[in-house]
């Protein structure tokens, strides 16, 4: 690949990752799949690419449709709870996040709904909800009819809104509720935690088989902090919070010394905490340490 050409692929590359994040739910297989692109881009013949744009995209989405096909069977294999891998987005990693539906769109909590689509009503979703395509864009990249396309896109917006979906909570209220959060846990005072938290918060926690953590969600306040009053006992060990903008929202991580051992994400309603989704698989953690180390 030329240099022109290698310049013209990387001003393709945040993109291509938002897009391959948003159908994969994992930073390092987004990854993977555009870096293939990149090869497959270098390798072709460039009077066959008319638009460079079009074509990285149409590339990009058909190798995380065959991606998402084998990471569904592992999935079914998964120990514990699988969650999707959490992302800085302070940096603008997956793009502009300007408005709350935005944010929402790559929040923990959606990325989790779309693992209720087909993969190709998820490719339709994200093109059209994230990315703005319009149908005829769409049936183009996925050798479909627009009508075909319209049908998919239906389908996976009744699924996706049948679903129970988080009420947003204005971003100075978020703030304000993990700030209690980490002020709750720096104290292990759990009554004022009581009070952040839903009545019907339910806890998440991935650990992947690789670290202790919860093998099923926690549902309910007064588990919740059961589970927490022991968990806030690891602060006497060094344990510490640091907020952070992770998938579009207020978040935290969860530092033990100088490693990263979990990053905290929060669903809201009506002002209060209504679920918390805990990453501590180490393989999940690693897009996040490696964006922590370039900043």
């Amino acid at each position: 690949m030329t240099t022109a050409s290698a310049d013209e692929f990387e001003a393709h590359r945040s993109r291509l990752f938002g897009l391959a994040y948003r159908m994969l739910g994992s930073a390092h297989e987004a990854e993977d799949a555009v870096q293939d692109a990149y090869l497959r881009f270098s390798g072709a013949d460039r009077a066959d690419i008319t638009y460079p744009a079009a074509w990285l995209a149409k590339t990009v989405t058909n190798l995380c449709l065959s991606r998402l096909t084998s990471a569904r069977a592992r999935r079914e294999s998964y120990v514990g709870t699988w969650l999707p891998e959490p992302v800085l987005t302070s940096d603008g990693a997956l793009g502009p996040l300007e408005s709350a539906e935005q944010r929402d769109a790559v929040s923990l909590a959606m990325l989790v709904l779309l693992e209720r689509l087909t993969p190709t009503e998820r490719a339709v979703y994200v093109l059209r909800a994230a990315f703005a395509y319009g149908y005829r864009e769409i049936a183009e990249v996925l050798d479909l009819s627009e009508a075909n396309c319209r049908q998919l896109y239906r389908r996976a917006e009744q699924r996706l809104t049948a679903a129970e979906r988080r009420f947003e909570a204005a971003p100075a209220r978020q703030e304000e509720l993990v700030a209690s959060f980490v002020t709750a846990a720096r104290d292990g005072d759990l009554a004022t935690l009581e009070q952040v938290l839903a009545a019907d918060v339910t806890w998440w926690s991935d650990g992947g088989g690789r670290v202790t953590a919860a093998l099923r969600p926690i549902e309910g306040r007064e588990k919740v902090l059961r589970f927490l009053a022991g968990a806030f006992r690891g602060f006497a060990a060094g344990l510490t919070f640091t907020a952070t903008e992770l998938n579009g929202a207020p978040g935290l991580l969860v530092r033990d010394g100088d490693a990263l051992v979990a990053t905290l994400g929060f669903d809201y309603r009506d002002g209060e905490v209504r679920g918390v989704r805990a990453v501590l698989n180490p393989d999940k953690l690693d897009f996040v340490e490696r964006q922590l180390g370039r900043a």
